[in-house]
C-alpha cells in the first residue's frame, strides 16, 4: 500500500474536518516531518491529472475537496429537493444537531453510537447544517449547527420555537423498563439507596411463575433441611 494513497485515502474519510500533520503521522506511523512534503506530492498528483479533487489547508489541517471547476456541477447538487431525499440516519443526526448545537461529529458519532461523517456532508450539501466554528480542545474539531434554510424547511421562526422533547416519563416503557426507572428514582444526591425496600421490589421483584418448578421445589428443599436442623438443634 502506498503512503500517498494512504494519506488520501484518510483525508477522504476525514470529510470536511480534515487532518492535521500530528494526526497523520500518527496514523500511518511516518515521521512528523515526512508528512508535508508527502501531502505536497498528493497536491500535485491531483492538480496534475483530471481528477475533480485537490487539498486544501486551513487552520493547519489538510482537507480534501473539489477543484473550483467542478462548483457549479456540485452546486447543482444543492439544489435537489429535501423532502425525498433525507433518510432515517439523516433525521436522527439533523435532530442531534439542532437539539445539542453546537456539537462536533464525535460528540454526534458517542450519541448515534456509528461513524455520522457522510450523513453530516450530506446534511451540508442540503445546506441544513454548516460549520459554525471550532472548540477550544485538541485537534480543534469543527463545530456544526442549524442554517436558516433548516428553519424556512420546518417553517420554524428561530431555534427558540423547536417543540420541547418528551419527558421519559412520557415515554411508553416495558414493564421491565419502568422498574429500571423506577430504581434511579430511589437514588438519593449520594447515589445510596434512599427507600431499599422500594429499589428491592424495583430490582429484584420476580414472578415466581416464571422460575422452573425444579428450581422451586430445590429451594423448598433447602428452607425444609433447615427447619429440621433447628428442631435438632433445640432437642439438643
Amino acid at each position: 500500500m502506498k503512503t500517498i494513497s494512504q494519506i488520501e485515502a484518510l483525508l477522504f474519510v476525514a470529510g470536511e474536518d480534515g487532518l492535521s500533520t500530528a494526526e497523520l503521522a500518527k496514523l500511518t506511523g511516518l515521521e512528523k516531518g515526512a508528512i508535508p512534503a508527502l501531502v505536497d506530492e498528493l497536491w500535485q498528483q491531483l492538480n496534475d491529472s483530471d481528477r475533480p479533487l485537490t487539498i486544501r489547508s486551513a487552520d493547519g489541517r489538510y482537507v480534501l475537496v473539489t477543484k473550483p471547476a467542478y462548483g457549479k456541477l456540485v452546486s447543482s447538487y444543492f439544489d435537489l429537493p429535501v423532502n425525498t431525499k433525507l433518510t432515517q440516519p439523516q433525521l436522527e443526526t439533523l435532530v442531534i444537531v439542532a437539539y445539542q448545537q453546537p456539537i462536533t461529529r464525535v460528540e454526534i458519532d458517542q450519541i448515534r453510537g456509528v461513524r455520522s461523517a457522510g450523513t453530516l456532508q450530506k446534511l451540508m450539501l442540503h445546506q441544513l447544517i454548516e460549520p459554525v466554528g471550532r472548540k477550544e480542545e485538541v485537534g480543534r474539531p469543527i463545530l456544526y449547527g442549524t442554517t436558516t434554510d433548516f428553519l424556512d424547511y420546518f417553517g420554524l421562526g428561530s431555534l427558540d420555537e423547536l417543540p420541547e422533547l418528551p419527558d421519559i416519563k412520557d415515554v411508553i416503557l416495558s414493564e421491565d423498563q419502568q422498574q429500571e426507572v423506577a430504581l434511579f428514582d430511589e437514588i438519593d444526591e449520594d447515589g445510596d439507596v434512599a427507600d431499599q425496600e422500594a429499589a428491592e421490589a424495583a430490582v429484584g421483584a420476580v414472578d415466581k411463575t416464571s422460575i422452573s418448578e425444579d428450581a422451586v421445589q430445590a429451594v423448598d428443599g433447602d428452607e425444609a433441611d433447615k427447619a429440621v436442623g433447628e428442631e435438632l438443634t433445640e432437642e439438643d
